[in-house]
């Protein structure tokens, strides 16, 4: 097995105009380097037993986490602990790229949750 990079992972189009690479596709851990365009935003949802990390490595993102809208600049991170509903978004006028870790794979399992109340 060779070095993995974006150059030669699985990729994949979602949303409008983002995109992701499939850095490590495994059942019990899963590595995605993802990037959102500007004014991007994923649905709003929960993992059942996923725990994940996103990892900010170029830009500007917003991660609302259980209402709370968190800011993360290049080199930050946030811990998403199963069952917490979450939302990244891309508020910036340039491209966020980051990182999104999860244990075990988040695939099959989310679910859509409502609109964060206001604070």
């Amino acid at each position: 097995m060779g070095a993995v990079s974006i150059g030669n992972a699985e990729h994949y189009r979602w949303g409008d105009g983002c995109d992701g690479w499939h850095l490590l596709a495994a059942d019990d851990l899963s590595v995605i380097e993802e990037r959102m365009s500007p004014g991007a935003a994923e649905q709003r949802h929960r993992h059942a037993r996923a725990r994940q990390f996103f990892h900010v490595l170029e830009g500007e993102a917003m991660l609302e986490l259980d209402g709370t809208v968190h800011r993360l600049r290049r080199g930050e991170g946030l811990h998403v602990p199963p069952g917490a509903a979450h939302q990244m978004r891309n508020e910036s006028a340039g491209d966020v790229r980051f990182l999104v870790v999860s244990a075990p794979k988040s695939h099959g399992d989310r679910t859509p949750a409502p609109a964060a109340e206001p604070a």
